[in-house]
């Protein structure tokens, strides 16, 4: 039997959510002895104040903000965060590493949790309304928005197949799915809770990406001059980008005003034009990398020769850059090089087929935001 091979965060994620997620069944409120035998996490139930968010009463027990993402109210909820721990947070720590990927998830959590919670206490100020102090606020929503808004960075342009290929979808195209399913869901269903935190999860990971991450430059792991890019200024990681082409205008104009607001608040740090050409060379290179087969526990890449074919491209990388400084201390003119094969960007599986097909369209227009 082959051993699954998780890494360290995103094994300890998967372990709390079970145990988290068992221990509120086990004593969550209002619950008989025979209604827990009966139905144990099959329907929505009350949190415990000190497990998840109880607006009226977690106050007092600050670790919630951050806990309450573990603890799921019944079982499909669990089987979903499962999923999405098991899988997007294997890649995720492994393309980013420990350190950057819990800083990812502590974000994720306390942003929206703290943002819901706020959003009920105020809602019970203005109707006087005591349900809202009782709603529990709770489970994996928040990070999985932010792990497809992760992916949206990494990946746009991969398709994913489902059902041998009667379903195929870009996986630019999953974050707007994903919040279009929470809000119909929210309004006719009455899970506004987990609308909220979809919202709350999908603008905290983004402004999070967008403006603050920290990541190496692909260019500096070829020269090994150690730069770094904080943020994501690419075009094609603009808020507008997240929703489909006929709102892109109404969308722009929305968010540049909100950009230009958190600029002056002193919040964001403006663009330069180099920082926007820096984003977007970054978001080419992502797209040449390929994308790492997630359901394959010994994996660290689509198929076994990518990561020869991704030290082949970083190695004429570094030659091309090495080349043209000669030349530029010489005061002649850089021979130009062959072009640095890209990695190899074969289909592989990611809840299904996947592959990646480039759009034939123009080039996006610049954006800030």
């Amino acid at each position: 039997m082959a051993r699954i091979n998780l890494p360290p965060l995103t094994r300890g994620l998967l372990a709390a959510t079970v145990v988290f997620t068992l221990l509120n069944a086990i004593l969550r409120p209002q619950d008989s002895l025979a209604e827990k035998a009966t139905k144990p996490l099959t329907t929505f139930g009350n949190g415990v104040p000190y497990l998840a968010i109880v607006p009226g009463s977690s106050v007092i027990y600050p670790w919630v903000f951050l806990l309450a993402t573990v603890v799921e109210q019944n079982v499909l909820g669990l089987v979903v965060t499962g999923l999405t721990i098991f899988y997007g947070g294997r890649y995720l720590e492994r393309a980013w590493g420990s350190t950057e990927f819990a800083k990812f998830i502590l974000f994720v959590s306390m942003v929206p949790n703290t943002m819901s919670f706020l959003l009920y206490i105020f809602g019970y100020l203005l109707s006087k309304n005591a349900s809202t102090l009782t709603t529990t606020i709770s489970g994996g929503i928040a990070i999985q928005a932010g792990f497809l808004v992760s992916f949206k960075q990494l990946v746009p342009e991969h398709t994913v197949a489902i059902a041998k290929g009667v379903i195929r979808m870009r996986v630019k195209h999953f974050p707007a799915i994903f919040l279009l399913a929470n809000t119909i869901s929210g309004i006719a269903l009455g899970t506004e809770t987990a609308m909220f935190l979809a919202w709350f999860g999908f603008f905290t990971a983004w402004v999070y990406l967008r403006f603050y991450r920290i990541s190496p430059s692909m260019s500096s792991a070829a020269t090994g001059d150690g730069s770094i890019i904080k943020g994501d200024a690419s075009d094609t990681f603009a808020f507008a980008f997240f929703f489909p082409e006929p709102i892109h205008s109404p969308m722009a104009a929305l968010s540049e005003q909100l950009y230009n607001t958190l600029v002056t608040l002193s919040i964001c740090t403006p663009f330069s034009a180099e920082d926007i050409d820096a984003g977007n060379e970054q978001a080419s290179a992502r797209a040449e990398g390929g994308l790492p087969s997630i359901m394959n526990p010994n994996s660290r890449g689509g198929r076994g020769g990518a990561t020869r074919a991704e030290a082949e491209r970083r190695r004429a990388l570094a030659l091309k850059a090495l080349d043209q400084r000669l030349h530029a201390a010489a005061g002649r003119p850089a021979v130009p090089t062959p072009a640095a094969p890209a990695a190899n960007s074969t289909p592989s599986t990611m809840l299904g087929e996947t592959n990646y097909e480039p759009e034939h369209h123009n080039e996006p227009e610049k954006s800030a935001s």
